[in-house]
């Protein structure tokens, strides 16, 4: 079996697009609701590609060696349905959070299943570059939401029908069952198996949603990131999540960031850290030299006798506040002395000099190479 075949996705399909592919899938798939004698194979198969491939060990290893090569790493193969399914709305729960409820199955006894209800929540995740994020960007994001099914008008029945009357609770949603026990006859009132509590079903479902009353849909926005997000920032999109619930109103997208590390500079919430490496020379003099900062390059002045390890601060040289975009944090560049290696005879001689001002003796002229011949003669 091909699980990307299965789920109807591209090898190198995103795991937004395998997330929509199986919400899709799951919907006419599962046994509740499909009654063909191999649904609850192709459930599990659905399920068991959906596992695999959200996984990204397992779908590394999927893509190089297939099923047989999962099962020798010793992943566990079965499945999130090998042990049943349960209800599709639990699936959806556990796989996307509240989402069941926007396929209009059961709510759970003592909550009115056909009163308005916000619709879902979805998130999106979009990658920026390190810049992208200090200075903000405007980017076009594609995504994919429930809406209200245009050729039903939400009824999930098709043209010139209409949603009738559960025969079996008689359009109140829930049915009375008679148990009778050892101890008496018990009378328990639950939600309608037929209708699911709706009070009403549809014979004649819309061919577009399949009876839903809503299809994916995927669509194109516009947003401004401001300048000074962070990593793991989210910005909200009043209303474009999935569709409402019997006239209630659609939910809220949550676009998360993601900023990649930058490889020159450091970041500590609105300061920036860079290092700048230095000869002995300049940390004892001082000296004037040019920087790479956000906005550019830039000269700096290096004070004499700055130490290996101390900081030069530009100030509102770092990444703006949010929503202050004049106020911005520090450029902190931290300074490393480095000791000079190869020196020319010149240098030689500059630094002995140096020493003997220091230390108050001569530089030792044999090396270390003539002690080492002289051990052994």
């Amino acid at each position: 079996m091909d699980y990307y075949e299965i789920l109807g996705v591209p090898r190198d399909a995103a795991k937004e697009e395998i997330k929509s592919a199986f919400r899709q899938k799951a919907r006419t798939l599962h046994p509740d609701v499909n009654k063909a004698p191999d649904a609850s194979e192709k459930f599990k198969e659905l399920g068991k590609a959906y596992e695999t491939l959200m996984d990204d060990n397992k779908r590394s290893t999927y893509d190089r060696f297939g099923e047989d090569g999962l099962r020798n790493a010793g992943f566990d193969t079965s499945g999130p349905f090998a042990g049943g399914f349960g209800d599709l709305n639990d699936i959806m729960n556990s796989f996307f959070g509240s989402m069941g409820a926007h396929f209009g199955f059961n709510f759970g006894f003592g909550a009115d299943p056909n009163a308005p209800q916000k619709g879902n929540d979805l998130r999106f995740d979009i990658e920026l570059e390190f810049e992208e994020a200090v200075f903000g960007v405007n980017k076009e994001i594609k995504f994919e939401h429930l809406e209200i099914c245009s050729s039903c008008r939400g009824t999930g029945a098709e043209k010139n029908s209409k949603p009738e009357t559960c025969g079996q609770c008689g359009g109140t949603g829930h049915v009375q069952q008679i148990m009778r026990t050892p101890l008496g006859t018990i009378s328990q009132v639950g939600i309608c198996p037929e209708c699911r509590g709706t009070g009403h079903v549809i014979k004649n479902p819309c061919k577009e949603c399949k009876g839903y009353g809503k299809i994916d849909v995927e669509k194109s926005v516009e947003i401004k990131i401001p300048a000074g997000v962070d990593n793991m920032s989210n910005i909200r999109l009043s209303g474009e999540g999935d569709a409402g619930i019997n006239g209630g109103p659609a939910g809220d997208l949550f676009v998360v960031i993601h900023v990649k590390p930058s490889d020159y500079f450091k970041r500590d919430g609105v300061n920036v850290f860079t290092r700048l490496e230095i000869s002995p020379a300049q940390a004892a003099l001082g000296d004037e030299v040019v920087i790479k900062t956000l906005d550019g390059e830039s000269k700096i002045l290096i004070p004499a006798g700055i130490q290996s390890g101390n900081p030069i601060k530009i100030k509102n040289a770092g990444v703006p506040f949010l929503g202050r975009g004049s106020h911005r944090g520090e450029h902190v560049i931290i300074v490393s002395v480095k000791t000079p290696t190869n020196l020319s005879q010149e240098e030689k001689q500059l630094y002995k000099r140096l020493y003997e001002l220091n230390t108050g003796k001569k530089h030792a002229e044999t090396t270390l190479k003539d002690k080492i011949k002289g051990a052994f003669k």
